[in-house]
């Protein structure tokens, strides 16, 4: 098999990992999806769901991009909502977030770097200007 060329299916893929399906906590150098340059979430929310707990990248810039559906991003001080295809909140290191699912929604996501241990989740609660503190 050509080491220069993979295909496959994100949602299978990245079964294993949450969705993610690039980036550095793959088990293997020789797969292409390996690196620690960049992560690739394909994220099927059912609707209703959310995370609850408060999730910050110490270290990387953020990209979601909505797919299908209806998804709304917190952050410290503002709400966005990804409600037609293409829309995209883009987001730095440091900035504490949460999400929900409005409506069954499938949300790519894009974070780089790719780095072990970055993110952090808070206890779920917790206020998010207090996390970003």
């Amino acid at each position: 098999m050509n080491r220069s060329v993979r295909f496959g299916n994100a949602a299978l893929d990245g079964a294993v990992h949450r969705g993610w399906f690039v980036g550095h906590f793959l088990d293997t150098t020789s797969d292409l999806r390996a690196t620690g340059e960049v992560e690739v979430k394909w994220g099927v929310h059912p609707a209703g769901d959310r995370r609850q707990a408060i999730a910050m990248s110490t270290e990387a810039t953020s990209l979601s991009v909505l797919v299908s559906g209806r998804f709304r991003i917190s952050f410290p001080d503002q709400e966005v909502i990804l409600s037609h295809p293409g829309d995209y909140a883009i987001w730095g290191a440091g900035v504490p977030h949460g999400w929900s699912a409005e409506a069954e929604s499938v949300v790519l996501t894009v974070r780089w770097p790719s780095q072990p241990e970055d993110v952090r989740e808070s206890v779920a609660g917790r206020d998010m200007r207090e996390a970003a503190s």
